[in-house]
């Protein structure tokens, strides 16, 4: 009987790592499935930085251009909107235009948020493409 003791029948001390390496595969395949799900993007269309001075600057007068003022105010082409008018009067706006094309000038004293949110109120409102127009020369 002593003889049995020493085979192949008994406790090992060596850790099984097959159940762990199963666990990380799952979790590297819910990693890598929820990681692009998460992510946000706003498409946008930035001015050149240097503009040629050859061209003259072009005005069209039907481009629309939302203007986010300190307060937050918001102003389309000029004309004042509350933050409650705002998402009614993109889809009058839009509703009817081939071309859904925004241009969004910030003031340098508005928070990024109200700037954002104006944003995704006009994409809400049927705009396709946001610009955003290139600062002014200093005189």
């Amino acid at each position: 009987m002593a003889g049995m003791e020493g085979g192949s029948g008994g406790l090992r001390n060596e850790p099984n790592v097959v159940p762990m390496i199963d666990v990380l595969l799952v979790l590297l395949i819910i990693f890598m499935i929820t990681i692009p799900m998460s992510r946000v993007a706003i498409d946008l269309q930035l001015p050149d930085p240097k503009p040629q001075e050859d061209e003259p600057p072009q005005k069209n007068p039907d481009q629309i251009v939302l203007e986010v003022l300190p307060g937050p105010q918001f102003m389309i082409n000029k004309t004042a909107y509350s933050k409650d008018q705002l998402p009614g009067k993109f889809k009058e706006i839009y509703d009817p235009r081939p071309d859904k094309i925004l241009f969004v000038k910030g003031d340098p004293n508005v928070k990024y948020q109200e700037i954002i949110w104006s944003m995704d109120v006009a994409r809400g409102g049927g705009v396709k493409v946001i610009g955003i127009p290139p600062k002014a020369p200093a005189p």
